[in-house]
């Protein structure tokens, strides 16, 4: 076709030239020109056409139940995780050690996501939350004492029977203590339910921790019921 010896022949740009030559043809041209006939030498490929088949790895999913409580201020409106609970369904544990921590990681940051953490800019678009001096997120002191416990059923999808564990905690803790909050007030003043361009005016009088406004139409006494949450 270009009448030059394959060694000649460059591809860049999305076409086939003769190094050191203006000759070339385009590589849409050249798959036009083979659907309708164009006959190559046998010992080429006769079409441009690639197929590819990926065959992903099977999943393991994990399952599990989580149960928080938490407690509201009357008073202040503040809300505090008193307790927390968590059932898990991993599979196989290879490394209970390991899995107990991350459990316990995961539960803190979706605690820190739902009562804590907030994105906050100034009038001008300024982010005045970008250190840890100004990001509230949970600490040691913010942490319940965790129960978990553990029903595993094998994955049949690898020779482990193992499933995964990493986000597990998080994917519980942050629906479960929100929920538990939605359920006996109005309104609730945190990350999750504000926008993301929040001003300093909106943060100014609020403490680190969640506020929430209570519903006064309905008595609360006490802890407020558990909730508990299923997770895929």
């Amino acid at each position: 076709m270009l009448e030059a010896a394959v060694a000649d022949i460059e591809f860049s740009r999305g076409r086939f030239e003769i190094a050191g030559t203006d000759r070339f043809i385009e590589i849409m041209e050249l798959a036009t020109m083979l659907r309708r006939g164009l006959q190559l030498p046998p010992e080429l490929p006769q079409s441009l056409d690639v197929q590819h088949v990926h065959e992903s790895s099977p999943s393991a999913f994990p399952n599990g139940c989580h149960i928080a409580e938490v407690e509201i201020g009357p008073e202040t409106g503040i809300v505090e995780v008193v307790k927390y609970s968590m059932v898990n369904d991993f599979g196989v544990i290879v490394n209970p050690l390991l899995v107990a921590g991350q459990a316990h990681g995961g539960v803190v940051q979706g605690i820190g996501q739902a009562l804590m953490e907030r994105t906050v800019f100034d009038e001008e678009g300024q982010f005045l939350t970008g250190s840890f001096t100004d990001y509230a997120l949970p600490r040691a002191s913010d942490a319940v004492m965790f129960q978990v416990d553990s029903h595993p059923v094998p994955a049949k999808t690898n020779s482990l029977g193992a499933k995964g564990c990493g986000e597990a905690g998080c994917a519980g803790s942050l629906p479960a203590v929100d929920e538990c909050c939605r359920r006996r007030t109005v309104g609730i003043w945190h990350s999750s339910h504000r926008h993301a361009g929040d001003t300093a005016q909106d943060l100014a009088g609020h403490p680190a921790h969640a506020i929430i406004s209570l519903d006064l139409e309905e008595p609360m006494c006490g802890p407020l019921p558990a909730l508990i949450l299923s997770y895929l």
